[in-house]
């Protein structure tokens, strides 16, 4: 398995186990509940979408019969999703705090929104090459036999 798909299968299982404990702790504590933002991404985020992300990076070029358009920014999106949701996570809890924690909370959620989004574009661009790569080799081939029919 490649070490970028079994980065974000690893950190969808990570997320996955931080959200749940989150989850049980809630449960457990109900005056937690004010945690709900960061249980719910911590699952969504990070659990679900890193699983799509990753099985997504394994199955598409496969199924497009073509490899990864760069694997150099599979990478980049990894970092950057999962750095923009510990931040996102790091935000929520800052920011529920104290009277100055929500400027510092709301900074670290920003900043990690937007880290998460810059990742997020980059797998659909990333994805979108590699089946645009496998689509124009096939009119390639599909041009490249009209072309022979025409010379016989």
């Amino acid at each position: 398995m490649d070490p970028v798909v079994r980065s974000f299968l690893k950190a969808s299982l990570v997320w996955l186990s931080l959200g749940v404990t989150l989850g049980v702790a809630m449960g457990v504590h109900p005056a937690w509940t004010i945690y709900r933002p960061v249980h719910e991404h911590m699952n969504l985020l990070g659990f679900v979408s890193m699983m799509i992300f990753g099985v997504a990076y394994h199955v598409i070029p496969r199924f497009s019969g073509h490899p990864l358009w760069r694997r150099q920014v599979a990478i980049w999106h990894a970092w950057l999703a999962n750095a923009g949701l510990a931040l996102m996570a790091i935000g929520f809890v800052v920011r529920v705090q104290s009277s100055v924690a929500p400027l510092v909370g709301g900074a670290l959620l920003g900043l990690g929104g937007c880290l998460s989004a810059i990742g997020a574009y980059l797998f659909a661009y990333n994805i979108w090459r590699t089946i645009d790569a496998s689509v124009a080799v096939l009119d390639l081939r599909r041009a490249g036999g009209r072309a022979q029919a025409k010379s016989a």
